[in-house]
């Protein structure tokens, strides 16, 4: 049986994003069988309406900088935040969150939404990216993780 990653995702800021990609793709790139299962907050992430416009979480950050944290908390500053993270991204030349979605669907990384908290936040199947391959509940997840080497929940 192939190794196999489950990371469970349930946080929808631009922070929590990126860990569960960057560990997903590079698990598929190590010939690993990945499955990502979004859940409450974390269904922003494949959200077609939300996934640009994620925001980096700073006031309950305690990585954030303080200068940060003070541009945070004045209104609008949590965008300005947000946004000169997303530059330093590029600037490095980091995919962006729809990007990498893209490319973990093409590494074969299962991406699947939660039923239940789809149902608890009204979030409709036709909301999701095209990539979401279903909308699955916990079992369904846990029968995946049970065999996995690797479990994670971001």
């Amino acid at each position: 049986m192939q190794d196999r990653m489950a990371i469970v995702i349930s946080k929808g800021t631009l922070d929590m994003a990126y860990p569960p990609f960057i560990l997903a793709t590079a698990a598929a790139a190590m010939d690993m069988e990945c499955m990502l299962f979004f859940t409450f907050w974390g269904l922003d992430i494949i959200n077609r309406h939300k996934v640009d416009n994620l925001e980096v979480s700073v006031a309950a950050n305690p990585g954030v900088p303080a200068m940060a944290k003070v541009v945070g908390a004045v209104p609008g500053g949590t965008r300005v935040v947000s946004n000169m993270m997303k530059g330093q991204f590029a600037k490095s030349n980091v995919m962006t969150i729809r990007e990498f979605v893209a490319t973990a669907k093409e590494m074969g990384v299962h991406l699947v939404g939660c039923q239940m908290s789809m149902d608890v936040l009204g979030v409709k199947r036709e909301d999701l990216l095209p990539e979401v391959e279903d909308v699955v509940g916990a079992a369904t997840f846990l029968d995946f993780a049970r065999d996995a080497k690797i479990s994670l929940f971001i």
